[in-house]
């Protein structure tokens, strides 16, 4: 009688994991996380074209490749429409709403794909970079005001 327990309980047990992992399989997978973060320039005066045009012909085919691999849904660039519109201490902005997902490529992996010469590519990285006069990144976090709970 206690055998016939034992087994009777390790069959209830065996079947009822079966059931968990079978539910478990049938689930859609949880969507990736997601992290937006606008990132910041302020270009040297009289030389905001030069900028674009470096971001445009080395960085932003960059970030096109890795959105099109899945790591950002979202790309967006930014320019202030009047001079002196808002916070004047930017003249370039861009956001990037990155996925959270493993086995994305890295940054240097494309990069590599992308620009053969890879002197050229530097070089002219280099100058964008010299053109600027600050940059910096502001992760963000979103307020859900739908949920969040009032502190006082």
């Amino acid at each position: 009688m206690y055998r016939r327990l034992i087994i009777l309980g390790l069959f209830v047990t065996v079947v009822g994991l079966a059931g968990l992992l079978l539910r478990a399989e049938g689930q859609a997978p949880a969507p990736p996380s997601e992290t937006t973060t606008w990132y910041f320039y302020t270009v040297k005066w009289g030389y905001q074209d030069e900028f674009l045009d470096l971001f445009q012909r080395n960085h932003y085919p960059v970030l096109k490749a890795l959105k099109e691999a899945g790591q950002y849904s979202a790309i967006r660039t930014y320019t202030p429409r009047y001079h002196g519109d808002g916070r004047a201490d930017w003249t370039f902005a861009v956001e990037l709403v990155r996925r959270e997902v493993p086995g994305m490529p890295a940054e240097e992996e494309v990069i590599r794909k992308l620009y053969p010469d890879q002197a050229k590519f530097r070089k002219e990285e280099a100058r964008r970079f010299e053109l600027l006069e600050a940059h910096w990144d502001a992760p963000l976090t979103p307020v859900n005001f739908d949920t969040r709970a009032l502190t006082r």
